[in-house]
């Protein structure tokens, strides 16, 4: 099912440099995220951004920010998204902060969607996507592994998986199938290059 996307009205050019982690749930784009973290925890020239999500904050794996559909409904009345988008009966929402921190020529890093990469390219032009990759055994082990859904489920997450893959080009492509070590080190290698290339 396609993606809602709300655009905000105002579209801006910044010098900085965001990163987009897309990817099928249960790619690893978490777990990435975390090991890259704690690489740049020191450095104030790289933000992971943390997402604003209509969910409790103990459901998943994600370090977000929980909010009601009420208070997420406020947070856009009181302008404080950069954007939203919806998927999966879940709204998601990026902190207008991350503007700031862009428009200062610095690099950001966040968990997408591959839905959503359309509105994110229209709010952030200069926006780059990873594309986090696993193998569809793989990956289907690994959603039954998490207990959340059922065989249907996952099978339609496989098949909205592969329809969703051909809506973006990636501009680094990371395998995921094997240890996580190989693909966290990819991850942080690309954002290192980034930030060079920022400051360079």
């Amino acid at each position: 099912m396609p993606e809602a996307t709300e655009i905000p009205d105002a579209v801006e050019t910044v010098p900085g440099r965001l990163i987009v982690l897309l990817g099928p749930s249960g790619s690893g784009k978490d777990t990435l995220i975390s090991g890259a973290r704690s690489e740049f925890a020191a450095s104030s020239d790289v933000l992971f951004v943390q997402r604003v999500i209509t969910r409790s904050a103990d459901a998943g794996s994600e370090d977000h920010i929980a909010m009601s559909e009420a208070e997420f409904d406020a947070a856009i009345d009181d302008g404080r998204f950069a954007l939203t988008w919806a998927a999966n009966g879940l709204r998601y929402g990026l902190p207008r902060g991350i503007k700031a921190h862009l428009a200062a020529g610095k690099v950001a890093v966040v968990n997408g969607s591959r839905g959503a990469w359309g509105v994110i390219r229209q709010v952030f032009p200069s926006a780059v996507a990873v594309e986090i990759k696993v193998d569809p055994g793989t990956l289907a082990q690994r959603l039954q592994a998490r207990g959340r859904e059922s065989a249907a489920e996952i099978e339609a997450r496989l098949i909205r998986a592969a329809a969703l893959a051909a809506q973006f080009e990636p501009e680094l492509v990371i395998d995921n199938s094997g240890p996580v070590e190989t693909a966290r080190s990819a991850l942080i290698n690309y954002i290192r290059q980034s930030v060079a290339r920022q400051v360079g």
